[in-house]
C-alpha cells in the first residue's frame, strides 16, 4: 500500500477526531479508550439497549467486540449494528473466543449478515466465523495467519467488507487485495485488550479515511509501529502497556508505511 496513502490516514485522523461508539468487553473498556484518545480519535462506552440505536447513528464509527457479552449487550450489540448500516456508519466486528462457545458464535453469526465494513480477529476466531473452524483457546488462536488467509477472502466477499487477521504479520484482505502488516512485538499478546483496542482503532481509521482497507491497513501499522518502539528496553508486560499507549500517541504519518510488507 502506497506510502502517501497511509500518511494522509494518519493525518485524517489527527484532524477528523472521529467519534468511536464502543460495544465492548468489559476486560479492556479502560484500555480501548487510553488508545483512541492517544491517537487523536474520542472514545464513547455506550452499550446500553435503549441507547445503541440512536447513538449508532450520530456516531463516526461503531466498535462491536463480543468479549465478555451477555443478553443485555448482544441486543444492543445488534441494535448497534442495524442502525449503522442504516445510517451509513462504518462499524467493524472483533469475534473474540467465537467457536467454542454457542451464545457468542452465534451472535456473531447473526452480526456476520449484517455485513460490518470490517471483521477483525485472529485466526482461530475469522475461521470459526467463516464455518471453517472450531475457534481456539479461549481469546488465543491455535492457527496461524495463512492458516485463516482462504477463509478471510471467503468472508470478505460475502460481507462486502474487509477481513482482518492479527498475528505475528497481521493480513488483511478485501477478497482481492491482500495486504500484510509485520512490526509489533510479543509483548501485545501479553497485555490485557491490546488487540481489542486494536479493533477500536480500525474503527476510527475507517471512519476517518472512507476507505475499509486502507483505515484497517493504517490501525494495524499504527500499533505495530509503537509496540516495537515501547517494546525497546521494556523489562515487561507491566510497563510495555504504558508505554505502547505514550508510542500510540507519538506516531506520525511517515512512520507507518515502514511496517507494511506488502
Amino acid at each position: 500500500m502506497d506510502a502517501a496513502l497511509l500518511g494522509a490516514a494518519r493525518g485524517s485522523l489527527t484532524d477528523t477526531a472521529p467519534l468511536v461508539h464502543c460495544l465492548t468487553n468489559t476486560v479492556v473498556q479502560t484500555i480501548t479508550a487510553n488508545a483512541l484518545l492517544a491517537v487523536g480519535a474520542a472514545p464513547a462506552m455506550v452499550d446500553a439497549p435503549e441507547e445503541a440505536d440512536a447513538f449508532a447513528r450520530v456516531a463516526s464509527a461503531v466498535l462491536v467486540n463480543v468479549g465478555t457479552v451477555n443478553a443485555r449487550t448482544a441486543e444492543a450489540m445488534r441494535l448497534a449494528a442495524r442502525a449503522a448500516g442504516e445510517a451509513g456508519t462504518p462499524w467493524v466486528l472483533d469475534p473474540v473466543a467465537v467457536g467454542g462457545l454457542p451464545f457468542r458464535t452465534r451472535l456473531a453469526a447473526e452480526l456476520v449478515d449484517l455485513c460490518p465494513d470490517v471483521v477483525r480477529g485472529n485466526a482461530s476466531e475469522v475461521l470459526a466465523l467463516a464455518g471453517a473452524g472450531a475457534g481456539g483457546r479461549g481469546v488465543d488462536s491455535t492457527h496461524s495467519t495463512d492458516d485463516a488467509l482462504e477463509a478471510a477472502g471467503d468472508l470478505a466477499r460475502r460481507t462486502g467488507g474487509v477481513v482482518a487477521v492479527s498475528g505475528e504479520v497481521d493480513v488483511l484482505t478485501d477478497g482481492t487485495t491482500t495486504v500484510r502488516v509485520g512490526g509489533g512485538h510479543v509483548l501485545l499478546t501479553r497485555t490485557t485488550g491490546a488487540g481489542c483496542a486494536l479493533g477500536a482503532l480500525t474503527a476510527a481509521y475507517v471512519a476517518a479515511t472512507g476507505s475499509s482497507l486502507t483505515g484497517a491497513v493504517a490501525a494495524h501499522a499504527h500499533v505495530a509501529v509503537a509496540a516495537g518502539r515501547a517494546a525497546a528496553g521494556t523489562p515487561g508486560p507491566g510497563s510495555f502497556a504504558v508505554r505502547w499507549i505514550d508510542e500510540l500517541a507519538a506516531v506520525t504519518p511517515g512512520d507507518l508505511a515502514a511496517v507494511v510488507l506488502r
